[in-house]
């Protein structure tokens, strides 16, 4: 199927060209205009009519895609997102697409025919070529993601820069021997979490082991699972910083049922600072996302785009705190450090 992108390529304009060509040719000068419906008809491309239309029609409906909706973290940030909504006379349209991209690439589809005014992402598998290609059709912003160089409004925190802190939080308590489990590396947020990591540790003049870093998918079942791989070695580490609280618990657990005391043997950070983790045993040390306040500033941004504005700042990046609890070893009162 021809995308608009395809257009934009043969005729050497962007996208975003090709899109007022479409819905305001007066806008465009008559070469571009010129170049732009030679490509169009040499492509046999078929403008979708639909998504136009919708861009004249309010429904006071936005699309929410989430890739997991009992993931506590997108739950929370989904109720910031309605929070806002509702304040601005929004209906929120929810489908989880269970981390699939055929469910995402649906959701587009179901965006048309329920007439849904834009949509909000978190943490899209979609490619990047693809988003922008609906993001020229459709208002769209994305939370949770970082896209390097595509100028879709994201909503996230600093992944590189919380993560090298909470490695740098174990650091400071004498250990050396720290292992990193990740999310799963398809996503940006996942690798950037581990360069975090890494940058702290080469920064402290600390050797790096690869088969300290093991991949997980933010969920207490992998985090229990390579928890007990990294038992298992000869060497085990002293310390784990997860990529997740939901795989941080599976660590603790894995480690207490091997016999361990946490923090005593083995300290552990988390990351999200999901509501059980300050009532788990031990409460966990994490870095906290402003969950709700991520949904309420993409809702304010997707409201900003049904308006016309033009954004200039893509990436909008929210404040995150080290939280400081005792599955790390501290003994004082939890404590906050930005």
């Amino acid at each position: 199927m021809t995308k608009m992108s395809d257009v934009a390529r043969l005729a050497n304009v962007s996208t975003a060209t090709v899109s007022r060509v479409l819905r305001n040719p007066e806008a465009v000068t008559e070469p571009t205009k010129h170049k732009v419906l030679e490509a169009i008809e040499e492509l046999n491309y078929q403008p979708n009519m639909l998504a136009r239309h919708f861009r004249r029609t309010e429904t006071n409906t936005i699309l929410v895609v989430v890739p997991n909706i009992i993931n506590t973290v997108f739950a929370e940030i989904v109720g910031g997102i309605e929070d806002e909504a509702s304040k601005k006379g929004y209906r929120v349209l929810l489908r989880n697409s269970n981390n699939q991209i055929d469910s995402e690439y649906g959701s587009i589809e179901h965006m048309k025919q329920r007439q849904v005014d834009g949509m909000i992402m978190l943490s899209p598998k979609l490619d990047e070529e693809t988003l922008l290609d609906i993001s020229n059709q459709y208002p769209i912003v994305l939370a949770t993601a970082h896209l390097d160089g595509v100028k879709i409004p994201v909503v996230s925190i600093d992944n590189i820069n919380s993560s090298k802190k909470a490695t740098e939080h174990l650091i400071s308590l004498g250990h050396k021997r720290i292992a990193h489990l990740t999310g799963p590396l398809y996503s940006l947020i996942s690798k950037n979490r581990c360069k975090g990591y890494r940058r702290a540790m080469i920064e402290n003049g600390l050797e790096i082991y690869s088969n300290l870093i093991l991949e997980g998918d933010f969920t207490y079942e992998s985090g229990y699972k390579q928890m007990k791989k990294l038992l298992d070695l000869e060497n085990p580490p002293t310390a784990v910083f997860a990529a997740s609280d939901d795989m941080a618990m599976g660590v603790v657990n894995a480690a207490k049922h091997h016999g361990l005391n946490v923090p005593g043997d083995l300290a552990v950070v988390g990351f999200d600072n999901i509501k059980f983790s300050s009532i788990f045993d031990p409460p966990l040390t994490t870095i906290a996302q402003p969950m709700f306040g991520m949904g309420k500033r993409a809702m304010e941004l997707l409201i900003r785009k049904f308006k016309g504005e033009s954004l200039s700042q893509t990436e909008h990046v929210l404040p995150d705190k080290l939280i400081i609890r005792e599955s790390c070893g501290t003994k004082q009162k939890e404590s906050t450090v930005v």
